[in-house]
């Protein structure tokens, strides 16, 4: 078991590590649509990418969410076909946001013999994610 401060140690080398071994601007928060970002996680049990869906209007979370359905298609068969949709998937503190990600199980950013597998699959997977992304942004915030 790990305190807070190492725990936190970690997470921040795990991150600084992976930002040098992959120096490229993503898009993450700057995808120009309010309330849709793409996102990395790690957590001691698993490694996601994903496209999270975050207003605080239930309508507006509805529309973004069918605009990525009516996608989904084309998200499985030329980007992500492991991607899941969650309409609403319940974050750690609780919070139910709507997200599309692809899952690498079974790894813990407190391992570092997984950080290799782990920063390969972020990077290859965000990198289809984005590319999808941009292909269709003016689409989903149509």
């Amino acid at each position: 078991m790990f305190s807070k401060a190492e725990s936190k140690r970690i997470r921040q080398e795990f991150w600084t590590s992976f930002g040098k071994e992959y120096p490229r601007k993503w898009v993450l928060y700057h995808t120009k649509i309010k309330h849709v970002a793409l996102k990395f996680t790690f957590t001691t049990k698993k490694a996601q990418v994903s496209i999270d869906i975050e207003p605080y209007d239930e309508v507006l979370k509805d529309y973004y969410f069918e605009k990525f359905v009516s996608l989904k298609s084309i998200l499985l068969s030329e980007y992500l076909p492991a991607i899941i949709y969650d309409h609403n998937y319940e974050l750690e503190n609780g919070k139910i946001i709507s997200r599309l990600y692809v899952e690498l199980s079974g790894v813990s950013i407190h391992n570092r013999d997984t950080w290799k597998k782990v920063k390969n699959f972020l990077n290859e997977k965000m990198m289809k994610l984005e590319t999808f992304f941009l292909e269709y942004r003016d689409y989903i915030d149509d």
